[in-house]
């Protein structure tokens, strides 16, 4: 009996030692005690893009210039809906695939390019040659981020912020899930009519001074699957090994005290 028991518990030990351990914690590489701090160099603006829909309104202490130049923001009846081109809309302004918007009096203005103070900027001195001291106010209507792979809510979310990080972005997506790819995850993004694929690593530290940890308007994240998931054929068929080896402790166990 004695021989049986060293094998069946030799038997355990080898299944167990079988099993793949994963690390799930976020930068794991901080120390457990301890302040880290690091100046913040990687807050970069937004830059405005083709299809970017924008939220443009100027100020004024002249009633008729205020009805003037937010005209394009509030039209007709017969004119609702999202503008094609780089009209305007109720919604706002599209950027259009030159990086122009219409707008009143102005004309076609770029932006694309330029962050959301430097269109600002731009806009107001252009303005500023129509009426005395405007205001102008900017806002991004459509700042999206889209969190998909092994997360627990993928799905497509607008910032109203228009400032997120990657830990938020994770976070509106419910988390990865255990078998999500932490030292691994995709950023897809688009700027000036190029797509670049970049990976960003959430294990370590160095995240929080990457270039990537300030998410873009329109990025994509991607969280893959383990390795193990990857080779399944489904969801199913990820825990066969294991009912397998519970089945084979359950025999070796009747065959021992029979």
């Amino acid at each position: 009996m004695n021989i049986k028991h060293v094998c069946l518990w030799s038997y355990l030990v080898l299944l167990t030692s079988c099993s793949p351990t994963r690390n799930l914690v976020y930068f794991n590489d901080l120390k457990e005690k301890g302040v880290y701090t690091e100046t913040i160099t990687n807050n970069t603006a937004p830059l405005i893009q083709p299809d970017d829909l924008l939220s443009i309104t100027v100020s004024s202490l002249s009633p008729e210039s205020n009805q003037l130049f937010n005209s394009g923001s509030m039209p007709s009846a017969g004119n609702r809906g999202v503008a094609t081109g780089s009209t305007a809309s109720s919604e706002g302004y599209l950027v259009s695939g030159d990086g122009t918007i219409n707008f009143p009096v102005l004309g076609n203005v770029k932006v694309a390019g330029l962050t959301k103070e430097q269109a600002v900027s731009k806009m107001t001195t252009e303005i500023k040659n129509h009426v005395k001291n405007p205001l102008v106010n900017i806002r991004f209507l459509n700042f999206k981020i889209t969190v998909v792979g092994e997360v627990n809510s993928p799905s497509t979310f607008t910032i109203p912020t228009e400032r997120i990080n990657i830990l938020e972005a994770v976070g509106l997506a419910g988390d990865l899930t255990a078998l999500g790819k932490r030292e691994n995850i995709l950023l897809i993004r688009e700027r000036d009519g190029v797509r670049s694929a970049m990976r960003v690593n959430l294990a370590s530290k160095e995240l929080l001074n990457s270039p990537y940890f300030y998410l873009q308007q329109n990025d994509v994240l991607y969280v893959e699957p383990i390795k193990a998931k990857a080779l399944q054929n489904g969801a199913g068929s990820f825990y066969l090994p294991l009912l397998g080896a519970a089945l084979s402790v359950v025999s070796i166990v009747v065959l021992i005290f029979r």
